[in-house]
């Protein structure tokens, strides 16, 4: 069996104390199993990674996930809160939040729906895919070595299907809805920090927008360009009769904004933008009330954005705090694209939807756990020397200047086997043999690399 590395111990040991003694001893064995296998991360492959082949009583790992007690919220609040201390000790904390389908079939999961696959559609094609819908919150900071900002996430939430809520007599829960809980959860975590919440369009409802105002949430998203924009309302006088009035004068329609040629276009250059590092635009901002009739008045600043290359279309965004510049809005705005590469990443990497458990509690447990996987192997890439976490695989046709998650994951991989004596050199002697066990691990590692 495979030991735990002294450099990683202060990361990894610090949830200990959620398990009982005896499922500890087994969740630490899945957990350094599932940084080191390749492939698929069921818990048979763990095991053999691990060395533990021929473990008879392999019954007792699969109980982590379908029967042991233990906390996933717990979990999640212990990994955010390394996460900040390591790479966000100040500042705004700023999250990202988005959903992604886990294609699964299987007449036993119970909790599988029919939903629109974000990834493989588009705007004039629509593809279904049948599986689970998972929604997360990620930390949007940046990670030293990589030289750019990473979604590192730490808390995931099953969203289930409207026909499995009805089966069993329970109320369907929106996206907005689950996003509500988990970012109101994340502000009980975090009560003296300045939160920062970036979302895309699905996230752009009034009752999740008012939520995050009056809990001191600024939240960031992309209204519909047909949104209802008012002035704020005008002061009362004294002596008026009735109710308060709620709007002023309504606003233009952005995309009226847009195409009028008295808008006051402002030339900017933003960092960071995907894949180019830094991109001129053009941009408009103002203040306005955003009310629709029932729901609640939300205050916002508005920013329109055009590339006057015509690279993209124009899009809009929203601030739930007026007082925040259009440049910063924009800034933490592209960071969401983040989200989708880490998705890529844990499906690539870290064998999301590669699992096979099929128990209701072993599904609402397993693709969190490879989720906050992602989060977890960079803050154990933190802790090793610089000149191994920045070594980047580059060759003769692949130049790479910066590492990427694979590196990183590689890195931490590479120090976990040294530990194993397996990478080490022995020198002006025989050094010690491994076990047996490891050299059928090491084996398996080599040749199952799909």
């Amino acid at each position: 069996m495979l030991h735990l590395p002294s450099r990683f111990a202060a990361v990894i040991l610090s949830f200990a104390p959620l398990f009982f003694q005896r499922s500890w001893q087994h969740a630490e064995v899945l957990l350094i199993g599932a940084i080191l296998a390749p492939g698929k991360r069921t818990v048979t492959s763990l095991l053999q990674i691990s060395g533990l082949a021929q473990e008879r009583r392999f019954v007792n790992y699969h109980r982590v996930l379908n029967r042991a007690v233990w906390s996933p919220r717990a979990a999640s609040r212990l990994l955010l809160a390394q996460l900040i201390a390591t790479f966000a000790p100040d500042g705004p904390v700023v999250l990202g939040i988005d959903d992604t389908i886990e294609r699964r079939r299987g007449k036993r999961i119970a909790a599988m729906g029919i939903y629109r696959d974000p990834v493989r559609s588009s705007h004039g094609h629509f593809v279904k895919a049948s599986g689970l819908r998972w929604i997360s919150l990620m930390l949007l900071a940046p990670v030293p070595w990589a030289g750019r900002v990473w979604a590192l996430p730490f808390l995931s939430a099953l969203a289930p299907s409207e026909r499995y809520c009805r089966e069993r007599g329970q109320r369907h829960k929106k996206l907005t809805d689950w996003a509500r809980q988990l970012i109101l959860q994340t502000r009980r975590w975090l009560p003296g920090r300045d939160i920062v919440l970036v979302g895309d369009s699905g996230f752009a409802a009034l009752e999740l927008l008012a939520v995050l105002t009056r809990h001191r949430i600024t939240g960031i998203t992309r209204p519909r360009l047909d949104a209802a924009l008012y002035d704020p309302a005008p002061p009362r006088l004294p002596g008026t009769n009735g109710r308060p009035r709620t709007k002023g004068t309504r606003r233009p329609n952005l995309s009226e904004v847009l195409v009028e040629t008295d808008t006051r276009w402002q030339r900017v250059v933003v960092p960071g933008w995907s894949g180019e590092g830094e991109r001129s635009v053009e941009i408009c901002s103002a203040t306005a009330v955003w009310r629709h009739g029932g729901m609640p008045i939300v205050p916002i600043r508005w920013v329109l954005v055009r590339d006057p290359h015509r690279r993209f279309q124009p899009q809009a965004l929203l601030c739930t705090d007026p007082d925040r510049t259009p440049e910063q809005i924009l800034c933490w705005f592209i960071q969401r694209w983040q989200l989708e590469v880490t998705f890529q990443e844990t499906r690539v990497h870290l064998g999301v939807e590669t699992q096979r458990q099929w128990s209701d509690l072993a599904i609402a447990r397993t693709t969190p756990c490879l989720l906050g996987l992602f989060s977890l192997v960079t803050l154990l890439a933190a802790q090793l020397r610089t000149s191994d976490r920045k070594a980047a695989a580059s060759s003769a046709w692949y130049r790479k200047e910066r590492p990427t998650f694979s590196d990183t994951l590689a890195a931490v991989r590479r120090h976990i086997w040294c530990e194993q004596g397996f990478l080490t050199s022995w020198h002006g002697g025989h050094g010690a043999k491994p076990r047996r066990a490891l050299q059928h691990a090491w084996a398996y590692a080599l040749c199952h690399a799909a």
